[in-house]
């Protein structure tokens, strides 16, 4: 059942019909903390079952302020990229893992629907009138609330639960979130709820690498063709663990091996035929400059064609640090010829206060030569066509 979802997926994917953004998972999540100063702040009282009146709304209050810790282990903390509105956010899977589709977002709810958590997105709106009409909406009573020039925060109680509203505008759109949950789960949920508001970012910046630790569940990257019968190479860590690859518009690939040792992964496109292979240089080169030619993620770039950027190979790598979808890519020298492959590694930029960021490193082309050796894999002579053709985007769709 997996697979026929992942291929669906795939199927969205290359048709253009699934949105671009798309939806990442971190394998390994660390606990969610405050700072210190909001942990000291945090309230301490247990939980109380029974349903209490709202207290009297506050206006122009920071609901989140203060972000309470709670096992990310314990909740399935994820870090998710919402295909429906483009905006990430946090979500509890192991609280909330039924996911349908809403209104105009999607929703992830609890078996029984006592959490929810739902995505909005208007592409038409004013955001101090949507402001207005959230905090009147049916059974509602405001808590606190927050309108900022370009957000606001609301919660409060709705019914028998409580809810978190949060939105971001950029010109007239706004993408915003819903978090609804029993009053009977605050003990958990009163933090999670606050820690899955406080993760919200309606408009991701396109150009940033995910936060370290964190893969997407489609995602795009270059490849550079070695064989015109559709053998590539590939940076192993953009097509690591997929349950589906494919290269667009020429159809489904097969990772056949690896080299962990140096990142590289070798490819295979079935059916292909007369691809065009890319000349591979004699030896690298130590530094210097270089053109990279690859493809760009989609929200970096429209369109599927291979683009070249000028870049500079130094002691600290490739810099400047090509963008999103770049990983793969071939870096060339003056007369052409692949001198190495680039390879993305996430990392967090120092004194931005754990703000991602991503280094390119070079796979040299001696490294390429020798696992394509051990692979039995003898590199096409060159056919005289551009190195542009003989780079080609790959998408992973992973579990």
């Amino acid at each position: 059942m997996k697979i026929k979802i992942a291929a669906m997926v795939l199927g969205l994917v290359i048709a253009g019909a699934l949105p671009l953004a798309t939806i990442a998972r971190a394998r390994d999540p660390a606990p969610v903390s405050a700072p210190p100063a909001a942990q000291a702040a945090a309230v301490k009282k247990p939980a109380t079952k029974q349903t209490r009146a709202a207290p009297r709304g506050r206006e122009d209050v920071d609901p989140l302020a203060e972000v309470p810790s709670f096992s990310a282990e314990a909740v399935g903390w994820q870090l998710v990229e919402d295909a429906k509105t483009g905006a990430r956010l946090g979500v509890p899977e192991k609280l909330t893992p039924q996911v349908s589709a809403a209104r105009s977002g999607t929703r992830w709810s609890s078996a029984q629907g006592q959490i929810q958590i739902e995505t909005f997105r208007f592409a038409e709106a004013a955001l101090p009138a949507l402001f207005d009409e959230e905090k009147k909406t049916a059974r509602r009573q405001t808590t606190s609330s927050s309108l900022k020039p370009d957000s606001f925060i609301i919660m409060g109680v709705q019914g028998l639960k409580n809810f978190v509203v949060r939105a971001d505008a950029r010109g007239s759109e706004v993408r915003g979130i819903t978090v609804l949950y029993d009053q009977a789960t605050e003990g958990t949920m009163g933090r999670v709820a606050i820690n899955v508001a406080n993760a919200f970012v309606g408009f991701p910046d396109p150009n940033a690498a995910p936060p370290p630790g964190l893969r997407r569940r489609v995602e795009y990257s270059s490849a550079i063709v070695v064989g015109s019968d559709g053998d590539l190479i590939a940076a192993l860590r953009s097509v690591d663990d997929c349950q589906a690859i494919a290269v667009p518009p020429l159809g489904h690939a097969e990772r056949i091996a690896e080299d962990k040792a140096n990142g590289l992964a070798l490819i295979r496109l079935y059916g292909a035929r007369n691809l065009v292979p890319a000349p591979l240089a004699d030896a690298g080169l130590q530094s210097g400059d270089v053109t990279l030619i690859g493809v760009a993620d989609p929200l970096a770039q429209a369109g599927d064609a291979s683009v070249s950027l000028p870049a500079r190979l130094g002691a600290q790598g490739i810099e400047p640090a090509p963008k999103l979808g770049f990983a793969g890519a071939a870096a060339v020298d003056t007369r052409g010829r692949v001198v190495g492959m680039v390879d993305l590694r996430p990392q967090v930029v120092a004194g931005s206060g754990g703000a991602a960021g991503q280094a390119a490193a070079l796979v040299p082309v001696e490294t390429i030569r020798a696992f394509l050796q051990a692979q039995h894999v003898a590199p096409a002579a060159a056919t005289g066509g551009s190195i542009n053709q003989s780079v080609l985007r790959v998408v992973c769709v992973r579990k």
